[in-house]
Formats: C-alpha cells, structure tokens, sequence
C-alpha cells in the first residue's frame, strides 16, 4: 500500500539511512549489508560508538530467532516463572535475553552437560531450537562485521556506564519504540502509535513489584492482547 510505503521511507529516513535525493547514504549502505530490521541495523552499528558490540550481537541474534521463552504446561506457570527469574537483569528484558544465551552456550561447553543441552532447556522451560538458531545468527552477524572491518568491543555487562551505553545503542535504532506507564498499573501509552498496551508475560518485569515508568520495546503485538515485547527501562534524559 503507498500508505505503508511512505511509512517505510519516512522510518529509513529517521534512521539515516537515506540521502537527500531518497537514495542509500553511506550509512544506509552498511546498514543494508546486515539481514536485520533497519532499525536494529541502526542499533547494532551504533554500538561500534558505544562500544557494546558484543552485547548488542547477543540482542539482536535473540531478538531476530524466534522467542526462547516456551509456554508453560498448564499448573507449572509458576515454576517456568522462578526458573526464568534466574536470568533476569534489573535492567530489562534486553539485558535478561543476554544472561539466557550465556548460560545456553555455558551449558552447552560444560563437561558436565556433554550432549545434554535439550535437557538443560527443558528444565529451563526454554527452547534449545530457539537459542541454537540465536547462536547461528549472531555467528554471522560477527562475520559480517568482520568482514566490513568494524571495531568490536569486548564484553562488560557489569557496569552501570556500560548498561547505559548499551541502552543509548538501543535507542539509536529504536527511538520510536518508546513507552509511559501512565498510571502506574502497568498500562502503556505507545508515543508513537497512541496505543495503550499491556506488558507481555513473557517479560520479567511482569507481575512485577516495580514497574519501570519510561520503557523502550522491541514490538508491539495486537495478537497477544495489545502487549509490548522485549522490555527495557530507560531514563527521558538519556
């Protein structure tokens, strides 16, 4: 439809990755080199600036491979919940995402864990597919940066500078993927598409004691009750 084309312009034109003549600028070239979503394209190259390389790869393989969260049996919801609650990052659900494919790939080079990584999920209630696929993507992503000879950082995941560069990397690509908590209960005004959406389940600041006012997300999904995916807490200073 013209409408959603116009709509895609406008989006790569935010990014910049276009030129005043409508055309790939230079940045919108290396971003086009990378088989993501332009805007976390955007986000993975910024965190060359940023200095987080290696955690924005994890986030963005993670992000790209289907969801590594399975749908609890019926009357273990709460244990799948606890199990979960292992991962989870103060920070948000980027951050959780990170601490999950860690400890995939930890099990999966464990001497005590030979062959056995399934069964390490299973317990985990999460997919081994999923992570395995997260695993293969953020492979060639790194290859692809290689490749185009861009710097890559090391990781630091436990500093609050570093948290906050990679949410400054984030947000470089996800600007508009900004939400409030407009009441305190949980309930979310979209900035840009003045919707109001619910937190997924999913996320680890559901059911939460403390609901984080400013949130960036990853998606927004009618289909699942109006929720924002892939949440994280973020400050309207930065």
């Amino acid at each position: 439809a013209p409408e959603s084309l116009m709509q895609a312009l406008e989006d790569l034109d935010y990014l910049a990755a276009l030129d005043n003549d409508g055309n790939l600028s230079e940045f919108g070239i290396i971003m086009s080199e990378f088989p993501l979503d332009p805007q976390l394209s955007k986000s993975l190259l910024a965190s060359c600036e940023f200095e987080c390389v290696d955690e924005m790869l994890t986030i963005a393989a993670m992000v790209t491979a289907p969801s590594c969260f399975l749908q609890a049996p019926r009357g273990t919801e709460e244990i799948a919940r606890g199990r979960w609650r292992r991962f989870s990052h103060a920070a948000g659900d980027h951050f959780t995402l990170i601490n999950v494919f860690n400890a995939f790939q930890a099990a999966s080079a464990s001497p005590t864990h030979p062959g056995n990584t399934e069964k390490w999920c299973r317990d985990h209630f999460l997919s081994c597919s999923a992570l395995s696929t997260a695993a293969v993507i953020r492979a060639e992503l790194l290859e692809t940066m290689k490749r185009l000879e861009l710097p890559i950082s090391q990781p630091d995941l436990g500093s609050e500078e570093h948290l906050l560069s990679i949410k400054k990397a984030l947000l470089s690509g996800y600007f508009m993927h900004i939400a409030r908590d407009v009441d305190g209960s949980g309930n979310y005004l979209m900035l840009t598409h003045k919707q109001v959406a619910q937190l997924h389940p999913f996320s680890s600041y559901y059911k939460s004691r403390r609901i984080p006012e400013w949130v960036l997300f990853h998606e927004f999904s009618v289909s699942e009750g109006n929720s924002i995916r892939v949440v994280s807490e973020i400050s309207p200073h930065l």
